[in-house]
């Protein structure tokens, strides 16, 4: 295969020439740029990718790890990864995990191995311990509070969206509130559990395993969710559906079978997707596009920052 000294030799100019006109160099006369540029046609040359990666010490890559690409949340969060990296001239190497702790350490690895220049990881499957061995190796970001941590993250403040949620339902004249989540496992959902746990022992209410319901990810959960509540003798009046599509499947759901919203079943949903606006839930809206912009920004920075987004109650007509 033809190599650089080739080039050089077929151009009729030195090696460092070359080197400058494969990297775009601007200090090349137009003569000896040409030349290299014939001979590079006449020998079919082909850059070795990971030669050049190794002698820049960086690959213009970063890994993005999330569980699933098609859920309305990670979606819009990889959007604005996305357009930053764009913009920045970067490709992204995407590891939809499903929460499997083995695909997440795939992407650790490739850390590791410098096939990547960063990862932000969207919602991590493995414990901070594992987390923290790789970071010798690159720039790790997360999308969750890492205070006390070494380590850059983006964020929303998930207790304190609950605890408003919560208090303002408890203001409405409810009392037996549920919530619905996609796992009960993960850093996020350990401070919704802390923010509901603390809010009945504040209010001296009862605490009903049955009332959380995990697994609800997509809009046809909804259907799941309600067969569940339907089975009790004392379902809740309110729920926090940390989905809008899941929150819309349920109000769908309570129309086809009489069921009064908000009288009977008040809904609160997350993100103030374009379904909440259609069909008028009332949401905590949490700028996700941002959110993702500013994870990317944080992989292509040598600075460790952690930046906490705000979120906002948008009143509608399902509370």
């Amino acid at each position: 295969m033809t190599n650089i000294k080739d080039l050089a030799k077929m151009a009729g100019v030195s090696v460092t020439t070359v080197s400058r006109v494969l990297n775009n160099h601007p200090y090349v006369s137009k003569e000896k740029r040409n030349a290299v540029l014939a001979a590079i046609k006449e020998s079919n040359y082909e850059q070795n990718i990971n030669a050049v990666h190794l002698s820049k010490g960086k690959t213009q890559m970063i890994g993005v790890v999330l569980p699933f690409s098609d859920h309305p949340y990670f979606a819009l969060l990889l959007k604005g990864i996305a357009k930053q990296a764009l913009e920045n001239n970067y490709k992204l190497v995407l590891f939809q995990t499903d929460y499997m702790e083995s695909r997440e350490l795939e992407a650790l690895q490739m850390l590791k191995q410098k096939q990547i220049d960063s990862l932000i990881i969207c919602s991590r499957t493995c414990e901070w311990s594992v987390i923290q061995e790789y970071l010798s190796y690159g720039t790790i970001v997360l999308c969750e509070d890492t205070k006390g941590k070494e380590v850059s993250s983006t964020f929303v403040n998930q207790y304190k969206i609950f605890k408003e949620a919560l208090a303002f339902l408890y203001k409405k004249g409810h009392q037996r509130i549920g919530y619905c989540i996609g796992r009960k496992t993960g850093p996020s959902s350990q401070l919704r559990a802390n923010a509901y746990k603390e809010f009945l022992s504040e209010h001296q209410l009862p605490y009903c395993e049955e009332y959380i319901i995990d697994h609800c990810n997509y809009f046809e959960d909804a259907k799941i969710v309600m067969d569940h509540l339907l089975q009790m003798d004392n379902r809740p009046t309110a729920l926090i559906v940390t989905s809008d599509q899941v929150a819309a499947g349920i109000v769908i759901y309570c129309q086809k079978q009489g069921i009064k919203i908000p009288e009977e079943l008040a809904i609160i949903g997350y993100h103030n997707e374009s379904i909440a606006k259609l069909m008028e839930i009332s949401t905590m809206e949490i700028p996700l596009l941002e959110m993702g912009k500013n994870l990317f920004q944080q992989a292509i920075s040598k600075e460790i920052t952690k930046e906490e987004m705000f979120f906002r109650f948008i009143e509608r007509t399902t509370v």
